[in-house]
C-alpha cells in the first residue's frame, strides 16, 4: 500500500517587502512539475466527497487525474464542464472550507491543493489557446430568450450555462466594464483583471451578449423585459450598497466605505495614478473597520497607496475573523497591525472637517448570540483616542433597491433581499429567478456560482416545459 503523502506542495509567493509596495499578483502558481507533484497526492477515493463540497460540482478527482496524466485539454474539458470561470475560482474561493474541507487527506495532513490546481490549468489553458481540441458544434436553439441582469460571478455563470443549452442570452450590467464585484470589488493583486477579462470573453463567445451601461429598473424594468421577448429574466445584480459605522462624524472627509475605496482602487485605477487620475486621497495612519475579506482588501490597498501604519480594527477576536485565513496571513505579513477586540464610538475631524482620529473603547466576549459568535460587551471607562487620517468601514453590503422598487409582485426579506427558493433560484414572480447576493446577501463567488447553476438547470427545465 503507497502511503499518502500529507504535505501540499507549496506555491511561491512574492516576499512581503516586495509585494507590499506593487499591485502585481501575490501568489505566482505552480509550476508544471508542481502541479504533477500535488496532483499524485490525490487518491482518488471512490466516494469523492470533494465534489460534494464543491458548489458547482466540479468532477474534481477527474480533472486532477488529467493533470496528472499530462492531458490538460482533458483537464480543461472536465473543469469548464462545471465551471465557466475556474481562473477565478483558483484564486479567490474558499476551497479551505469547501471542497478542500471534505478532502479525504485533511484527516490526517494537508488536503488536496484542488484550488491551486484549478489555477493551474485555468491558467494554462490562457496560455494554450492553440492547443486546445477544436471548438465544439453549437447546441441547437431552442428559440428562447433569456434576460441576465448582472455581469458578476452569477450572471456570468447561469448566462454561460444557459448558452450550453441553445438560449439566447443577454446580460444587461449596469457598470461600463463586464465582470461586476470580480473587477471593482477584488484587488488586482489577488485577481488580475486579465484573468477576470479572459473569463468574461470565454462567456462571450458561447453567443452570450453583454449590453454595458444598463442599469434594469431606470432604462427599462424587469416587466418590460418580460413583455417584450424575454422569456425569462435571472436576477444577479450583487449587493453594492455599503453598510456604515453610524457614529458620530462618520460623514467628515477622509472616511470612504470600502467600496467606494475599493472601485476607486481596481475599477477606476487609481494605483496606475498619475495614468489614471483617479481621485484617491491615502494618508499616513489609515483604519479599516472591520475584519473579513473586504477588510483585507482594503487594507492591503492602503498599504499600497502609500499609508505607512494601517490598522484593523475589529470588536472580536482572531478566531472570530470571517476572512479567509490566507488573506489574513497576507495582510499581517505585509504589515497591517490587528487591533482586537475594540470597536469605535466616534469620529474626530480637524478645523477643515477632516478626520483626524477616531474614539475607541476596548471590547470583551460574551456568550454567543445569533451568529454563533461571542457576543462582543464593552468594557466601561476603556475609552482612548487613536489619531488616524483616513478611515474604510468594511462591514459589508446590501442589495440596492432600484430592482425590488420597480419590480411589482417580488417578494423581500425582512434584510432587503429577493425572496428566493434556494433549490431552484425562483422568486416569488412568475419567470423571474435569482442568485447571488441580491439573494443571499453578501457572500462568496462560489456560492453564487453554485446558486446560478441551479436557477440555470431551473430555467431550462422550466421552459423546455412551457413548449411540450
Amino acid at each position: 500500500m503507497v502511503k499518502a503523502n500529507l504535505n501540499r506542495e507549496p506555491m511561491i509567493k512574492q516576499e512581503p517587502k516586495t509585494r507590499g509596495k506593487n499591485f502585481s499578483e501575490v501568489a505566482l502558481g505552480y509550476s508544471a512539475e508542481q502541479a504533477k507533484a500535488e496532483a499524485s497526492r490525490c487518491l482518488q477515493c471512490p466516494k469523492h466527497p470533494c465534489i460534494d463540497g464543491c458548489p458547482v460540482e466540479v468532477d474534481i478527482p477527474a480533472f486532477i487525474k488529467a493533470v496528472l496524466d499530462d492531458n490538460m485539454p482533458e483537464a480543461v474539458r472536465i473543469l469548464k464542464d462545471k465551471n465557466s470561470l475556474p481562473g477565478i475560482c483558483g484564486r479567490v474561493c474558499p476551497q479551505e472550507t469547501q471542497c478542500e474541507q471534505a478532502c479525504s487527506l485533511a484527516k490526517k495532513g494537508a488536503p488536496s491543493a484542488i484550488g491551486r490546481l484549478e489555477r493551474y490549468v485555468a491558467d494554462w489553458e490562457r496560455a494554450n489557446r492553440g492547443a486546445l481540441n477544436p471548438k465544439a458544434e453549437p447546441p441547437k436553439p431552442t428559440g428562447k430568450r433569456v434576460a441576465v441582469v448582472g455581469c458578476g460571478p452569477a450572471g456570468l455563470t447561469c448566462a454561460a450555462d444557459l448558452a450550453k443549452l441553445g438560449y439566447e442570452v443577454i446580460i444587461f450590467e449596469a457598470l461600463h466594464i463586464a465582470g461586476g464585484v470580480l473587477m471593482y470589488g477584488i484587488p488586482e493583486f489577488r485577481l488580475p483583471k486579465v484573468i477576470v477579462q479572459g473569463e468574461v470573453d470565454y462567456v462571450k463567445s458561447l453567443g452570450v451578449e453583454i449590453k454595458l451601461n444598463h442599469v434594469i429598473g431606470k432604462i427599462a424594468i424587469v416587466d418590460e423585459l418580460l413583455e417584450n421577448g424575454f422569456d425569462a429574466v435571472f436576477l444577479s445584480p450583487g449587493a453594492g450598497a455599503p453598510m456604515f459605522l453610524n457614529i458620530p462624524g462618520e460623514n467628515l472627509s477622509g472616511i470612504y466605505s470600502a467600496n467606494e475605496f475599493l472601485t476607486r482602487t481596481n475599477l477606476m485605477k487609481a494605483y496606475l495614478f498619475p495614468e489614471y487620475d483617479t481621485p484617491i486621497q491615502v494618508g499616513k495612519r489609515v483604519a479599516v473597520f472591520g475584519a473579513g475579506n473586504v477588510a483585507m482588501d482594503a487594507s492591503r490597498c492602503a498599504l499600497r497607496l502609500g499609508a505607512e501604519e494601517v490598522y484593523i480594527i475589529y470588536r472580536r477576536s482572531k478566531a472570530e475573523m470571517p476572512a479567509r485565513l490566507e488573506e489574513r496571513e497576507n495582510a499581517e505579513e505585509e504589515g497591517v497591525i490587528f487591533n482586537l477586540l475594540t470597536n469605535p464610538s466616534r469620529f474626530l475631524g480637524d478645523e477643515r472637517s477632516r478626520v483626524r482620529a477616531v474614539e475607541l473603547h476596548e471590547m470583551e466576549l460574551g456568550e454567543p448570540d445569533e451568529s454563533g459568535r461571542p457576543r462582543p460587551i464593552r468594557k466601561p471607562g476603556s475609552e482612548f483616542i487613536m489619531e488616524i487620517d483616513t478611515a474604510i468601514p468594511a462591514l459589508g453590503t446590501r442589495p440596492n433597491p432600484i430592482i425590488p422598487s420597480t419590480t411589482k409582485g417580488l417578494e423581500l426579506t425582512k434584510w432587503g433581499t429577493i425572496l428566493t427558493d434556494e433549490a431552484s433560484g425562483r422568486t416569488s414572480k412568475e419567470r423571474v429567478w435569482c442568485g447571488g447576493d441580491m439573494a443571499t446577501g453578501a457572500a462568496t463567488v462560489i456560492s453564487a456560482m453554485g446558486a446560478a447553476r441551479r436557477a440555470a438547470t431551473d430555467i431550462d427545465e422550466y421552459l423546455r416545459g412551457s413548449t411540450e
